[in-house]
């Protein structure tokens, strides 16, 4: 597939689907960082160096479809303008990392994006695989078959007493990096948020943004992932990921039990009232538009609003970025122009919905569309 397939598909497929706790987790990330052997790291290797890996890699992943369910299609980022490379990123496809690897860094992504085989990242290989909800054992059986493939056919860098040696001692050992994405805003509105990110370390994680290492939380969505990588097994990782995950879940769900009992019509007047600036308003900053659809995405589950599908937030939650709303406009935007864009893409996109939804409810004879 050429990369407008993917530039332009509003949701991924995996996004599309359902996960265990999907009302307050959005997605499980698996990523496996692995480097080959006789070949110096990235932070160090030669532009020859760097070509022979990428050949190495995507050859195995695209050589090999008989042995895996996907298939992969090819990109290099040295032939890719910024636009399309900011865009992948907002897509969680490739990392801020890779984007800036114009020279060396190339990805391979399957059709429905939900595995991506980023390639001279920080490491030469970087294995990611996505699943909605809590789905970390889905997700580490994808990753790990991709492992498998690659290490039948690759010498990896490995050491009897390390395990997996990597550019950044953090991620020696299983290499392992698993990543949940959280919606917390019952949390964040209670001002409990605080507290739970600064007990994260003292559990051996971390908290993130959205886009991972260095960014801050937009529309009170939150990254927990492991922090230890060397002296756990995979399995252990991933059950202490797991139950910390858990505990959070409940932590938020009983926020917002509190939040309906103790404040009800305050919650609900929020909640509507970003629905309506959603709706009606004329420019939209990308934060505005990312507390606004959190609390859109809250009310839903709280069955405070109504007919709005999920994915079609999902979709806004990736309109709203600044990359994907240049390449939907086909042209390069200002910062004001681009708060312009945004509220009516935004509008655009959930009246329309809004009045797909009323009309199916009202030929079935139901109430019209309640907010």
């Amino acid at each position: 597939m050429n990369i407008e397939h993917f530039l332009h598909k509003s949701t991924a497929n995996w996004m599309q689907g359902e996960g265990q706790y999907d009302d307050i987790v959005m997605s499980t990330r698996i990523r496996l960082a692995r480097n080959l052997m006789d070949f110096r790291f990235p932070r160090a290797f030669s532009e020859e160096e760097a070509m022979q890996i990428d050949k190495a890699v995507s050859n195995v992943l695209i050589d090999a479809d008989e042995e895996q369910q996907s298939q992969f299609s090819y990109f290099s980022l040295h032939d890719m303008p910024v636009l399309q490379r900011q865009v992948l990123v907002e897509k969680h496809l490739i990392s801020p990392q890779l984007a800036d690897k114009v020279k060396a860094g190339s990805v391979l992504l399957s059709d429905d994006e939900s595995i991506s085989v980023m390639i001279n990242e920080e490491d030469h290989i970087r294995i990611q695989c996505l699943q909605p909800g809590l789905q970390l054992a889905k997700a580490y059986e994808n990753a790990e078959q991709i492992d498998r493939l690659l290490e039948r056919h690759l010498p990896y860098a490995f050491d009897d007493t390390f395990g997996y040696l990597t550019s950044c001692p953090t991620n020696t050992g299983t290499g392992l990096r698993a990543s949940i994405m959280m919606h917390l805003p019952a949390l964040t509105m209670t001002n409990q948020i605080g507290s739970l990110i600064s007990t994260m370390p003292r559990l051996g994680m971390v908290v993130r943004g959205m886009y991972g290492e260095g960014t801050e939380s937009v529309g009170n969505y939150y990254q927990i992932s492991n922090q230890i990588t060397l002296g756990k097994s995979e399995k252990d990782i991933l059950a202490d990921l797991k139950s910390v995950t858990e505990q959070i879940i409940q932590k938020e769900t009983e926020a917002r039990t509190a939040l309906m009992e103790h404040a009800s019509i305050a919650l609900a007047d929020r909640l509507n009232r970003s629905l309506g600036t959603l709706l009606y308003a004329r420019i939209l900053t990308s934060e505005e538009a990312a507390n606004c659809l959190s609390n859109v995405r809250l009310g839903i589950y709280l069955g405070i609003i109504q007919n709005i599908p999920v994915f079609v937030l999902n979709e806004c939650m990736l309109y709203m970025q600044p990359g994907f709303l240049q390449q939907h406009a086909g042209t390069t935007l200002q910062a004001n122009e681009r708060d312009v864009y945004r509220a009516s893409l935004l509008r655009e996109r959930l009246q329309c919905n809004r009045e797909l939804k009323k009309g199916q409810f009202d030929e079935e004879g139901e109430d019209s569309y309640d907010v």
